[in-house]
């Protein structure tokens, strides 16, 4: 198993942790580790929030919104000059793929930790990572290679064959995505996807891409230093997921033969080379029933689900982020890399199990699994508010095994004894799922879980009026990303509270 080699100069004396919840936390962890001092930042809503305590500083900078706080880019590089911080870690969500906000990092001497905003530029645009992907030789499933106007958009569908999903350039999150099976249902498809662009995003350009039935959404970690070495950590499947949001994922996937597996790593490489890309990334993959990939997407950002990967690997990645990030070389090579036995991991929400609707309260006891095998990463605390502002994942629990069956017992053992009293959560759904004989199969794709609530409805009372009221009002809130549905008019807040996947803090047993 690898491991880093100990710097002679020391890395940063400080890092402003620019997130909240867990994330905040789990960067805390290794930060204190390495002697590296911390900055939290924190809303008014999280003025007693876990990574606010265990920070060396806070600073508070802004009232509840995320809007007015941790998408506030001008207070958070203002609290780090005001600290003395060298250099900003932005978690994921927020500000963490925000290319205005890391040119002004670099105006303002701070050490954005992340890639160059160049490979994020190139990225970003989801049409245009379609472009470059191609020149890199990825596979791609067809479609345009750029945005389109509605009659481009009308052309490239009749060509390539219906049906088609129609996404939005800038898009993530599932936002603004819209199947469309003919050519007369074209015009509102494009309109609609249009219009939550340009809602969740700043702009209203997409593009058209083939529709692939029941896939695999398989996805490569890669790691880069700015002196051109590259390796992959493996990979992760991510297909089980309800309104495109991952629910669990694991490592390594069962449905991939070595063959594949291995193309599917050098293509990862062969993009993160083509655009000059460093720091970590996570290259993203639909996958066909025959074991065929097509590039998707590349997050330049540290991932929900990176804890899958270090826990088969054995390897912080928080660490090699900052490493890089001070601008040390990669300490490993490929083949130093070993993978070691079968990681899963669950995302638990507070949410109505009939509805899936979001639930409030107040955490008054909590009782964590405690298996030497389990993570758990979590901002919770007896005592804990569950708000409205943020995501409301509570905690992410991982899993480890010799084997995949292991890692299954292990994980269904632990989740069971996740005690929350007061609260309604998805460790019911969690549990069906990985009970499943789809998922112990290993023939599960990203519709799977939708048909697993859909099993467990059908022996549930059917919804009232109110309930399908509000559940259409939150599918509508949630597809514009707010509450307003307006969008931000501030440079920092183009990524919007669409890809807020951060809020919520980890005291795992290993980390």
């Amino acid at each position: 198993m690898p491991k880093s080699k100990k710097k002679k100069q020391p890395l940063f004396n400080k890092i402003l942790i620019a997130n909240r919840g867990e994330i905040a936390c789990r960067i805390i962890r290794t930060c204190h580790r390495l002697g590296i001092k911390t900055v939290a930042v924190y809303s008014e809503a999280d003025a007693r929030a876990l990574h606010v305590q265990q920070a060396d500083e806070a600073v508070l900078i802004g009232p509840p919104p995320a809007s007015e706080s941790y998408l506030n880019g001008d207070a958070i590089i203002r609290a780090a000059q005001q600290t003395g911080a060298e250099a900003v870690h932005p978690g994921y969500g927020f500000l963490s793929e925000n290319t205005a906000f890391v040119k002004a990092c670099g105006e303002a001497g701070i050490v954005f930790i992340g890639p160059p905003v160049e490979s994020m530029e190139r990225m970003k645009n989801k049409a245009q990572a379609r472009r470059l992907a191609e020149e890199a030789g990825l596979p791609l499933l067809p479609g345009s290679t750029g945005a389109v106007d509605d009659q481009e958009a009308l052309d490239k569908a009749l060509e390539i064959g219906f049906p088609v999903m129609v996404k939005a350039s800038q898009g993530g999150g599932g936002i603004g995505i819209r199947r469309v099976e003919s050519a007369a249902e074209m015009p509102e498809a494009l309109a609609r996807a249009r219009s939550l662009a340009e809602s969740a995003f700043g702009s209203a350009q997409v593009y058209v891409e083939k529709f692939l039935e029941s896939p695999s959404h398989i996805e490569v970690q890669v790691l880069a230093d700015h002196f051109g070495k590259a390796v992959h950590l493996y990979e992760r499947d991510c297909s089980m997921q309800r309104r495109n949001q991952k629910v669990i994922e694991e490592s390594p996937s069962i449905k991939l033969k070595k063959r594949r597996r291995n193309q599917m790593y050098q293509a990862a490489l062969a993009l993160v080379k083509h655009i000059g890309y460093a720091n970590a990334g996570t290259v993203e993959f639909l996958v066909d029933k025959e074991g065929r990939f097509y590039f998707v997407e590349m997050n330049t950002r540290l991932q929900v689900e990176h804890p899958v990967t270090e826990m088969i690997t054995g390897l912080d990645m928080v660490e090699l982020q900052i490493r890089i990030a001070a601008g040390e070389h990669l300490p490993f090579d490929q083949d130093d890399i070993e993978r070691k036995g079968h990681a899963i991991e669950v995302r638990i929400y507070p949410e109505d199990p009939k509805t899936l609707l979001p639930v409030s309260g107040r955490l008054e006891t909590i009782e964590l699994p405690t298996d030497e095998h389990i993570r758990v990463d979590s901002a919770i605390f007896p005592g804990y508010e569950i708000t409205s502002y943020y995501d409301s994942l509570m905690a992410k629990v991982i899993a480890w095994g010799k084997s995949r069956d292991k890692a299954i017992e292990t994980l269904s053992k632990g989740l069971k004894n996740f005690q929350l009293p007061n609260v309604t959560h998805n460790i019911p759904l969690i549990l069906a799922a990985l009970d499943s004989e789809e998922f112990k199969k290993g023939t599960f794709d990203t519709l799977t879980l939708s048909a697993i609530v859909e099993r467990s409805n059908a022996e549930a009372p059917e919804l009232s009026e109110k309930e399908k009221v509000a559940v259409a009002a939150a599918a509508l809130s949630n597809a514009f990303g707010s509450s307003s549905g307006q969008r931000p008019s501030n440079p920092w807040k183009g990524y919007g509270r669409i890809s807020q996947m951060n809020p919520w803090s980890g005291r795992g047993n290993r980390w």
